[in-house]
């Protein structure tokens, strides 16, 4: 059988899948959207069950579309609920008509010798295209450090596998990764009455309001969702940030003040107990410090500006230390401890091995300019910082998609020019 042609072959159905078959239908790009499973699909199978967007409604969507059109629940300010987020991802696709194959996995994609393309192999057939975007995001492999043997006398998980406490053996959880993820499931633990030890490396604790505005207005007023590009050696410090019960600004102190035991980065295991690096203290300062600097930045702007925004002195309140803090932990044996459970929120790897073109580093990383890869024809979608601080969110993917869908119309220009040139020539 022939194989199908296309000009430009998006392979995801996400967010960011969805945000380029836009611009491309937009510049008048004929394309194809491959998703392997249903559209927005780790939003609904690969999270826990009480997750809600970390950005409000108002902020983190597509610009031709509000949460509110979708879920009239669903306020300005409120953070929309996993299914909600996925439900808008569908009414969106739907609205822009989007071109989108669901059920269809991308097994391998290579560049065709000789001419112009790429040859795509999928469960559903043989798909050539010249164009490839991989829009598949960030969130592709879960990582679980291999530092316990099989055999060790607890379940372990990835975040991705956690839903809810009634899930997890009875006993206690250790939750290793203090980003947005560990961090909310850790508080939904506790909350449920589980004895929880949360494992805090080190990270940025920004406000999730401030004097009346939510974090995000704060990062677009003071302008650092435009940021190109994170600090050397800041690259992968996490964010600890929440939009449960309505948003709230985490607060290690105070989670160890209610009963949560805190440690540092969790370093080794043997013979039954895991090990901590003494830096628990540490991170806490300065994720503490990362806080104290937006503020005292939003309060800068506040004045420079003379807005009438209320003083939030609570912002600045500090929980005395809990013992856990005081005098940390830095070995613990989990079956005394009581540990049946170890959840790794620990992040995820990039996976492009159906991708066999040159455009990898030697840890799989993508070697691309704003999405624009070294392999001519070859595109990347939704990863993080890949323009600016904002790429990986809802709305940010929106603005990358565009300008990836100009990079694209521009390369097909040349390439019209190329082809009249040539039939100019053979007259």
């Amino acid at each position: 059988m022939a194989a199908e042609k296309i000009d430009t072959l998006v392979v995801g159905g996400g967010q960011a899948g969805i945000a380029m078959s836009e611009h491309l239908s937009r510049n008048g790009i004929p394309h194809l959207v491959l998703e392997r499973q249903r559209i927005a699909e780790r939003w609904r199978s690969e999270r826990w069950d009480s997750l809600v967007a970390n950005g409000p409604a108002w902020h983190d969507r597509f610009p031709g579309l509000e949460f509110g059109d979708v879920d009239k629940s669903v306020g300005p300010d409120d953070f929309p609920g996993k299914e909600t987020v996925a439900d808008y991802l569908v009414a969106y696709a739907k609205k822009i008509a989007a071109p989108i194959r669901t059920n269809v996995e991308v097994l391998k994609a290579e560049r065709i010798p000789g001419r112009t393309g790429f040859r795509v192999e999928t469960s559903a057939g043989v798909i050539e295209a010249n164009n490839i975007v991989a829009a598949t995001g960030a969130f592709q492999r879960p990582i679980i450090p291999k530092m316990l043997p099989a055999d060790a006398p607890v379940a372990q998980m990835h975040s991705t596998g956690y839903r809810n406490p009634a899930q997890l053996r009875e006993g206690a959880v250790l939750i290793v990764g203090a980003g947005s993820s560990g961090t909310q499931i850790a508080e939904e633990l506790l909350e449920s009455g589980r004895r929880v030890y949360l494992s805090v490396g080190p990270h940025d604790r920004p406000p999730r309001a401030y004097r009346g505005r939510d974090y995000c207005w704060w990062l677009g007023v003071l302008g650092k969702w435009d940021a190109a590009a994170r600090e050397a050696g800041k690259e992968h410090v996490t964010i600890a940030v929440s939009g449960a019960h309505g948003g709230h600004t985490i607060d290690f102190r105070r989670l160890a003040a209610n009963g949560m035991i805190l440690v540092g980065r969790t370093e080794a295991y043997d013979k039954g107990a895991l090990r901590f690096a003494p830096d628990l203290v540490d991170n806490i300062r300065r994720g503490d410090e990362n806080l104290m600097s937006v503020l005292d930045e939003a309060d800068a702007f506040v004045t420079r500006n003379g807005l009438d925004l209320p003083e939030d002195p609570a912002a600045r309140e500090k929980v005395p230390d809990a013992a856990c803090i005081r005098e940390p932990i830095l070995s613990l044996d989990l079956a005394k401890a009581g540990i049946t459970t170890i959840i790794w929120a620990t992040g995820f790897a990039f996976d492009y091995g159906w991708l066999k073109v040159d455009t990898f580093d030697d840890k799989g990383k993508p070697r691309h300019q704003r999405g624009v890869s070294t392999e001519p024809g070859v595109y990347f979608l939704g990863l993080p910082w890949q323009s600016r601080r904002g790429s990986s969110f809802i709305w940010g993917v929106w603005h990358d998609a565009r300008f990836l869908a100009d990079q694209i119309q521009i390369q097909r220009a040349y390439m019209a020019y190329d082809a009249a040139a040539r039939s100019r020539e053979q007259r």
